[in-house]
């Protein structure tokens, strides 16, 4: 075989498109504030699902939703009952130690809310202002400059988030009917794609003109389909540097919500669009609501743009692993790592960077083993009852016998000692 020089244009070059220049929106206050936009680091946020007037219900979730990692949390503000919680809500986070800030979430009559509930209005960090239900026919434009106005009073941030399922049906059907007229006519979705960006893109001026600067304002449009999705953020990145919001609306349920939003948002971030995200997952009857969180923290760190936690690499397994040792390693490894997390993050700054492999079989075992900080590989069937350990691509022992889960958390502990500073270690569970 006749070898070749490698050329530089030979050369594919790994990695995303160099991040969209936005205006920098600073969201929250003190040391809870969240920069979305400007170059900071993709935000993660969330939205409960509980009444917010249910005031113990809703501080529970938006503080679990907090530490499990997210940034900005979001909450309905539906109605006087919830308006009047929100200050209590406020309040009762800051006494825990939870200063994540506040969006609410206003829909139909959110200009009344807010000028009836003052201490609503100044308890939330943001507003998020729906163009296409902040009101109808001659009360639309009036209503939507009351929110504007009661943002700049109070010094707010507003996402305006147009979204598919309740676009402004006064301005789709003038662009359907422009669109029938023309020459050369588009299909039906596209149209209401174009809908959706300009409805976004106008609300943004007229907050403009109505006097709320650019570096307060944050957009959105949320649609269901994957392909739609990355149309109208590539539509909007093309348009304007506000920042932008992402997320798939109406996800779906399990791995099918993981899946689309993850599909959606990887080729947008990919291509240096996006400053915040929200993976939107319907959770199972009584599920847990963080999911969408720690879903939306691999996706960030997978890709390569934050590190949130250490990531455990582990073997898939196949007909050389029909043990289920290396399984229940794995599983044990992550389920301490992330319990860990919150300890480690304050006696080790760093440790989120960690990667850990549990592999299971001579063939991938020891490779995968010495490409992370530390590794095991697990005897597969046939194989000697023996497990090498790697530390820093070099082998540094073999473990043997029933105790290795144990010995190797406690080699894990070790290193994170070592590695990421002195002080008291977490004794492995």
């Amino acid at each position: 075989m006749t070898a070749t020089r490698l050329l530089e244009s030979d050369v594919v070059h790994a990695g995303p498109a160099p991040r969209r220049t936005t205006i920098g929106v600073r969201i929250g206050a003190g040391a809870g504030a969240v920069t979305v936009g400007g170059g900071a680091p993709v935000a993660v946020q969330s939205m409960t699902n509980t009444d917010t007037a249910d005031m113990e219900g809703t501080v529970r979730q938006v503080a679990a939703l907090a530490r499990a990692g997210s940034e900005i949390v979001r909450i309905t503000v539906d109605r006087d009952e919830a308006a009047r919680a929100t200050p209590h809500i406020k309040e009762r986070l800051l006494r825990m130690g939870v200063n994540v800030p506040l969006v609410g979430d206003f829909h139909y009559i959110g200009h009344k809310l807010l000028a009836d509930h003052p201490a609503c209005a100044e308890a939330l960090d943001k507003y998020r202002i729906n163009p296409g239900n902040v009101g109808f026919k001659e009360k639309k434009d009036r209503q939507f400059a009351a929110i504007v106005e009661l943002a700049i009073r109070h010094g707010k941030a507003v996402r305006i988030g147009a979204n598919w399922g309740s676009l402004d049906q006064e301005l789709l059907t003038s662009l359907m009917d422009e669109n029938s007229a023309s020459a050369r006519p588009l299909d039906a979705r596209a149209v209401t794609r174009e809908a959706l960006v300009r409805s976004a893109l106008w609300s943004a001026e007229k907050a403009q003109e109505i006097g709320l600067a650019k570096d307060r304002i944050v957009l959105s449009a949320k649609v269901s389909a994957v392909q739609d999705l990355i149309a109208v953020y590539r539509m909007m990145n093309a348009r304007g540097d506000y920042a932008l919001h992402l997320g798939l609306t109406e996800a779906g349920m399990g791995s099918k919500g993981v899946v689309a939003s993850s599909a959606a948002m990887g080729v947008l971030l990919q291509e240096g669009i996006g400053d915040t995200i929200r993976v939107s997952l319907t959770p199972e009857p009584g599920g847990d609501r963080t999911l969408e969180v720690k879903v939306a923290q691999e996706l960030l760190q997978t890709m390569g743009f934050r590190t949130f936690v250490p990531l455990v690499a582990a073997c898939p397994g196949c007909g050389r692993t029909t043990s289920t040792v290396f399984q229940e390693l794995a599983r044990d490894i992550q389920t301490w790592i992330s319990t860990s997390m919150p300890e480690w993050r304050r006696a080790y700054p760093g440790v989120e960077s960690l990667n850990v492999a549990v592999m299971g079989c001579i063939v991938n075992g020891p490779g995968e083993s010495k490409h992370a900080d530390i590794g095991i590989s697990l005897p597969g069937t046939g194989e000697t009852p023996a497990a090498p350990v790697f530390i820093d691509g070099r082998k540094a022992m073999t473990l043997r016998g029933a105790g290795i889960a144990a010995e190797f958390k406690a080699l894990v502990s070790d290193y994170i000692e070592r590695r990421y500073g002195a002080g008291e270690r977490p004794a492995a569970q």
